[in-house]
């Protein structure tokens, strides 16, 4: 079943010179894959959905930490651990046969300076949580990638908003280069949010946990309205 919806200083400048170099080094890495999907599916891929232009799963810039992964589906595990009432742990297709899967349009920012318009489908977070069980303590909603990426939300914005794990965009199923099997569509936030090759969902009381960027002073927010750095006192 498918339902759609849309819905001083001199810390300072430590903290400034980091980021700086961080994004020459994403700058330097990134390139746009334009063979991501093969010649012979580019005509499968959905460009426009409900009057809206949208971009191609080509249109992104290769910008990951260790460089595309490629997870073997076969032994692929999801596993939501920490702070819940039942752990859990999931195959890919008991995710898209056991959840209710949605779809919606939400354009991805990068702090690079480049965007992509998606269509986007997949099943709520919030739905595999209230299955594991959210205790009253947690804080904080972490997830973990098969390169070893991470980052974090309050649980409010999880359970307040309809925010989806992704596996199909513009009606294809995602490339490896592009999170396959499952991507976080981390609506309302920078780039660096939406996650890639989730692998482990975790529950924590620690509101104060920093993931990859965050704990190298990006907005630990990344909300799209604020600027991503995050300067420390």
């Amino acid at each position: 079943m498918k339902r759609k919806f849309f819905t001083v200083i001199p810390v300072a400048v430590i903290v400034l010179t980091a980021m700086i170099a961080g994004i020459v080094f994403s700058l330097n890495k990134a390139g746009f894959t334009s063979d991501v999907i093969p010649e012979e599916l580019q005509t499968v891929e959905v460009r426009e959905y409900e009057g809206e232009n949208l971009s191609s799963v080509n249109d992104f810039r290769e910008n990951s930490i260790k460089g595309p992964q490629h997870v073997d589906i076969a032994t692929y595990e999801l596993e939501v651990t920490g702070l819940v009432e039942k752990p859990l742990s999931f195959t890919y297709e008991d995710l898209l046969e056991d959840y209710k899967h949605y779809e919606k349009v939400v354009r991805l920012d990068c702090v690079e300076g480049w965007s992509a318009n998606i269509l986007w489908e997949g099943m709520l977070v919030r739905d595999i949580l209230n299955d594991a069980g959210v205790r009253p303590e947690i804080k904080t909603v972490i997830f973990h990638a098969y390169d070893e990426y991470t980052t974090s939300f309050p649980i409010d914005y999880i359970m307040d908003n309809d925010i989806i794990m992704a596996y199909k965009m513009n009606e294809i199923t995602m490339p490896a280069e592009r999170g396959h099997p499952f991507q976080l569509v981390a609506e309302s936030k920078w780039g660096y949010k939406w996650i890639k090759w989730i692998t482990k969902i975790e529950l924590s009381d620690d509101e104060y946990h920093r993931g990859y960027w965050e704990s190298r002073g990006y907005s630990n927010d990344a909300d799209l309205d604020e600027g991503f750095f995050e300067f420390m006192p």
